[in-house]
């Protein structure tokens, strides 16, 4: 795999070391494992598994059964690829489901002592952080202020931030994270996220955990004013750049870092919508694993599109994975050299 991120701190000298990150979110598990270079990092290995960990939650407040068990089969999974490597830096977080969830900490308990992996579950604060950081890249010196948002399986975290002068790191002005996400809304409307009446109602329940945000920091007020990007970072609005590029298969060089017409993405909204459940199944950007969560996903978006109306979109297709490999080779560029320890996996394989 040839991907390269370049990172918003001075670029990383090759050393040759590598280095991972894990994301357990509420919807999918996620591993990255990457060699720094001069300009950013390379990917060397990647995996990604939809686990549903979320399943329920928003009913019970517990991890149920066979969530727990379609998770723990992934990171299995994710603690046999890191084994099998030298790493100089490994990090692993947990989300929204395991912070809600009553045996969340029970549950990643299980998971070390099962696989080695030590999770930790990071605050929404640190999730915003790191949603930040491996999207600095993307954001324009143009401008005066970033909305980043990034839509997640069982919530939605909002970044309002500051863009100072070139070469100097943006500023986290405010973050907001709300409880809805994918899965959570998929959840709780059920089959009415398909009708125009429940589709409606999703709108209005987020929106209205919105607003306080709005109120406090006055961005609608800011966006009239110019120099105000809105960046999003999700599945919902990859998906929704999928469809307005006209990509007959997901694309992700030419989805990352796509600016895109807001009226445009509102017109793919209603694209989305028109086809229903059956037609989400078909299409080639969404798909069967990913067809009754994409409305609700668009919901929020609609939620943010109409409380704070930007004329242009910014995508991200890079989150929290990202943000932790560029944070741990910083960390590790910043550190006075000396010998290099490779980290080992223990647990029962």
């Amino acid at each position: 795999m040839a991907e390269r991120i370049s990172p918003s701190s001075e670029a990383f000298a090759a050393t040759g070391a590598a280095y991972a990150a894990l994301d357990l979110g509420t919807n999918n598990c996620r591993l990255m494992v990457a060699a720094p270079t001069r300009s950013g990092f390379r990917v060397i290995d990647s995996y990604s598994r939809i686990v549903r960990l979320g399943e329920g939650l928003d009913h019970s407040g517990r991890l149920c059964p066979e969530a727990m068990e379609r998770a723990l089969a992934a990171l299995q999974v994710c603690a046999e690829r890191l084994a099998r490597r030298r790493l100089s830096g490994v990090r692993a977080v947990a989300t929204e489901a395991c912070r809600r969830a009553s045996n969340g900490a029970e549950f990643l308990a299980l998971v070390r002592r099962e696989t080695g992996l030590a999770i930790d579950i990071i605050s929404t604060r640190e999730e915003a952080e790191l949603a930040l950081e491996s999207c600095a890249p993307l954001l324009s010196q143009g401008g005066r202020r970033v909305l980043l948002f990034d839509i997640g399986g069982g919530s939605t975290e909002i970044a309002w931030v500051r863009l100072a002068a070139p070469g100097a790191p943006p500023a986290l002005i405010g973050y907001l994270s709300i409880p809805f996400g994918v899965v959570t809304l998929a959840e709780r409307f059920g089959a009415s996220c398909f009708t125009r009446e429940g589709f409606a109602a999703m709108v209005a329940v987020v929106r209205e955990r919105l607003a306080a945000f709005e109120r406090v920091h006055c961005i609608g007020k800011e966006i009239g004013c110019g120099g105000v990007q809105l960046l999003g970072t999700s599945g919902t609005v990859t998906t929704l750049a999928g469809v307005v590029l006209g990509l007959p298969r997901y694309r992700r060089p030419l989805v990352d870092g796509a600016i895109l017409d807001g009226a445009a993405c509102d017109e793919a909204l209603a694209k989305l919508f028109a086809l229903g459940r059956e037609g989400l199944v078909a299409h080639p950007c969404v798909g069967p694993e990913r067809a009754d969560f994409v409305l609700p996903g668009c919901a929020v978006f609609a939620a943010i599109r109409t409380l704070w109306p930007a004329s242009r979109v910014v995508v991200a297709d890079r989150g929290l994975r990202e943000g932790i490999l560029l944070r741990l080779m910083r960390m590790t560029s910043e550190r006075p050299r000396g010998p290099r320890r490779p980290l080992h996996l223990g647990g029962r394989r």
